[in-house]
C-alpha cells in the first residue's frame, strides 16, 4: 500500500529541492498518492473554478485528467509544431519535480491540441475558430495507474513562500478528493431541442462525395478523405463528461479524450487511431484504414481488395515518413482486424527503435496521414480545402501530451464532437479510393456519427 507522506516531510523535501534550484524562477511540481478513486469522476472536483479541463483515458485503470492553467501558449502558422516543442522543452528545463519517485505515467505533462490545417481558410476567417495549436501545462493533474492514483500540482515559484503555498493547496485538494471520492458522475444527458436530420447532412455531403469518387476513379488522386459535419441543438449546454463516461463502456478499445477551454466550449471524442506513442527508445504508430460494419463477417474486410489497397497506402506513407526521419520502422506484412463499436477496421502497428527524436518532429512528419487526408497528401489537402464546405478545426488533427521524461502520445482526433453553448457539432469522414461506392461510404459515415449520436438515442436521425 502506498503511504501518504507527512506534511512536514513534504515541506522538508520542498526546501531541499528549492535550495538546489538553478534559476530564480522555476516551475514547481509536486505529487501525492491517493487510492480508490476514478479520475474521470473526480474531474468536476479538480476543475471547480477552473475553465480548462482535459481527459485522456485508455481504460478505467489507465486514466489521466487535468485542469487549470499553469503555463500556456497559442500558436499558428507553418512553424507551430517547432514552437510547440520549444515551449515544452522550456517548461521542463525550468521544472523542479519534488516527487521524482512516482511511476512514469504520473510525471508532469504538457498538453497539446492542434487544428488540422496550419492556417484558417480565408472563407472562414470571420467565424469563431479555436487557436490552431494550444499548448498548456495544467495546474492540476490526476492520473490512475493500476490501483493507485497520483494527484499533482504544477505552479510557478519565485520565492520559497510560493513553494509552501503550492504544498498547502495540494494537501487541501487531496483531502477534498478523498472525502468525495465515492461521488459519481451523472449519465443523464440533455434532451434534443431540435436537430438537422439525415437528409440535411446527406444532401450536403452527396455532391462532395460524388466529386471525390470521380477524382479517385479518374486517377487524378490515389486516395481522398472527405468529411461532413452534423449540427444538433440541445435543450441545455452539454457536459461532455457524461458522454465520455458512457463511451468508456461502448468504445473500450479507443482513447477517450476531452479538451475543454472554457465552460461553454469543448472538444471531445473516442479516437481509435494512434498517431504515435513514444516511450523511452520505442516508437509505435498505427495505420488504421479500411472499414466495414460488424454485421458482416470480418474476413470479408480482410479479403477486400479495395480496402486492402486503401490500407496499404496508409502503411506505406507512415513507413516512408519514418524512414525520412532516419528511423528503421518494421511492421507485419498483413493487417489484422480490430473492432471499435459497430465498425471493423484494418489495423497495422508500426514499430521502430529510436535514439533521440523530438515528439513534434514526429507530429510534423506524420500529420496528416493518408487515413485522414488522402494520398498524395499535398494534393489531397488542396482538394479538401476546395470541396469541404466547412473548416475542419481540430477534427482529424493531433491531440496529446509530452511528459518530463520526453515520453509522449498523440492521437488522431476522430469520432469526435465540438460543443459551443447549446450547439453540438459532430464530424465524420470517409476514405475514397478507386472502386468506392457512394452508398457504402454514406453508410460508413452514418455509423461513425453514431459513436456519439448513440449517446443521445439519435440512431433514427442518422
Amino acid at each position: 500500500m502506498t503511504a501518504l507522506p507527512a506534511f512536514s516531510n513534504i515541506l522538508t523535501s520542498l526546501s531541499r529541492v528549492w535550495s538546489a534550484r538553478k534559476s530564480d524562477e522555476c516551475v514547481l511540481s509536486l505529487a501525492l498518492p491517493i487510492r480508490g478513486i476514478d479520475p474521470l469522476s473526480c474531474l468536476p472536483i479538480l476543475s471547480k473554478s477552473q475553465k480548462f479541463r482535459f481527459l485522456w483515458e485508455l481504460s478505467a485503470t489507465d486514466s489521466f485528467v487535468a485542469s487549470g492553467n499553469s503555463q500556456h501558449i497559442d500558436l499558428t502558422g507553418p512553424k507551430r509544431f517547432e514552437l510547440a516543442q520549444r515551449f515544452s522543452d522550456s517548461i521542463f528545463a525550468r521544472l523542479l519535480d519534488v516527487t521524482p519517485e512516482v511511476p512514469i505515467n504520473a510525471r508532469p505533462r504538457v498538453l497539446f491540441a492542434c487544428s488540422f490545417f496550419e492556417q484558417i481558410s480565408e472563407r472562414y476567417l470571420d467565424n469563431e475558430n479555436p487557436p490552431l495549436l494550444q499548448a498548456l501545462l495544467p495546474r492540476w493533474q490526476l492520473v490512475r495507474t493500476g490501483e493507485v492514483s497520483y494527484l499533482r500540482i504544477n505552479g510557478l515559484a519565485i520565492n520559497e513562500s510560493d513553494t509552501r503555498e503550492l504544498a498547502e493547496q495540494l494537501w487541501i485538494m487531496w483531502e477534498t478528493i478523498s472525502a468525495n471520492k465515492k461521488q459519481g458522475l451523472s449519465r443523464q444527458l440533455p434532451n434534443l431541442c431540435e436537430f438537422q436530420g439525415v437528409q440535411n447532412w446527406q444532401s450536403c455531403y452527396q455532391p462532395v462525395l460524388n466529386k471525390g469518387i470521380d477524382l479517385v476513379n479518374s486517377g487524378a488522386i490515389k486516395k481522398l478523405v472527405l468529411a461532413v459535419r452534423q449540427s444538433i441543438l440541445l435543450d441545455n449546454p452539454l457536459d461532455p463528461l457524461s458522454v465520455l463516461l458512457r463511451l468508456r463502456d461502448q468504445q473500450k478499445g479507443s482513447c477517450r479524450f476531452l479538451w475543454q477551454s472554457n465552460f461553454d466550449q469543448s472538444f471531445f471524442g473516442a479516437s481509435p487511431e494512434r498517431l504515435f506513442k513514444l516511450k523511452g527508445s520505442s516508437l509505435f504508430s498505427d495505420a488504421l484504414a479500411g472499414t466495414s460494419t460488424v454485421d458482416l463477417p470480418g474476413n470479408i474486410l480482410l479479403g477486400s481488395e479495395k480496402d486492402r489497397r486503401e490500407h496499404q497506402v496508409v502503411v506505406s506513407s507512415i513507413l516512408d515518413q519514418l524512414i525520412a526521419q532516419g528511423l528503421n520502422p518494421k511492421c507485419s506484412s498483413k493487417p489484422n482486424l480490430v473492432r471499435h463499436g459497430k465498425l471493423f477496421h484494418l489495423h497495422t502497428q508500426i514499430f521502430s527503435k529510436v535514439n533521440f527524436i523530438k515528439p513534434f518532429q514526429l507530429v510534423g512528419a506524420l500529420h496528416p496521414t493518408p487515413a485522414v487526408a488522402g494520398f498524395p497528401v499535398k494534393e489531397a489537402i488542396n482538394w479538401i480545402r476546395a470541396l469541404e464546405p466547412f473548416e475542419r478545426g481540430r477534427y482529424a488533427a493531433p491531440i496529446g501530451w509530452i511528459d518530463s521524461l520526453g515520453n509522449s502520445e498523440f492521437r488522431v482526433a476522430i469520432r469526435c464532437g465540438n460543443t459551443s453553448g447549446k450547439k453540438l457539432d459532430l464530424m465524420a469522414g470517409a476514405g475514397l479510393v478507386r472502386g468506392s461506392i457512394k452508398e457504402k461510404e454514406l453508410r460508413e459515415v452514418a455509423l461513425k456519427f453514431e459513436v456519439l449520436s448513440d449517446q443521445f438515442d439519435l440512431t433514427k436521425t442518422f
